[in-house]
């Protein structure tokens, strides 16, 4: 069994001239981007495995994060059946100098673990042994349901 915890992970990306669109904001594909990579570490930590998207359901795009900005993404697992991992992803707008940050976008993604022939293989139960795990699990149970 894993830990909700022990899934959380957190990753930055500069946001460059090359990311934005022509209102000099990131490109709402660049994030998704961003978002699923971030995901896929988080799943794939739980499983074990490689592990694929399968699903996204639903994205909200609160906000828009700037050029200079840094776009921070927080993903971890709340969930899991017999080989599906649900991940709640979230996208913050951060300003590199000073810390001050704001959120910008959410979404929950399904991501399918596979073995080495690329099949769809089990993943372990999650536990949610602390009251900052269940928290975390109990947000995340709620907002999914908002999206449906």
């Amino acid at each position: 069994m894993t830990d909700l915890l022990e899934t959380y992970i957190q990753n930055r990306e500069m946001v460059q001239p090359n990311h934005a669109n022509m209102l000099e904001t990131a490109h709402g594909g660049n994030v998704l981007k961003w978002m699923d990579e971030v995901g896929a570490m988080s799943a794939m930590r739980f499983a074990e495995n490689a592990c694929v998207t399968a699903r996204i359901e639903g994205v909200d795009f609160e906000r828009p994060i700037l050029v200079g900005d840094t776009a921070l993404i927080e993903a971890y697992v709340y969930e899991a059946g017999k080989t599906s991992v649900r991940v709640r992803l979230r996208t913050y707008r951060e300003n590199p100098m000073t810390g001050e940050r704001e959120k910008t976008t959410e979404s929950y993604f399904v991501y399918v673990s596979i073995d080495d022939e690329r099949r769809p293989t089990r993943v372990p139960s999650l536990t949610a042994e602390s009251e900052e795990a269940r928290e975390l699990r109990e947000e995340a149970l709620a907002g999914e349901r908002s999206v449906e």
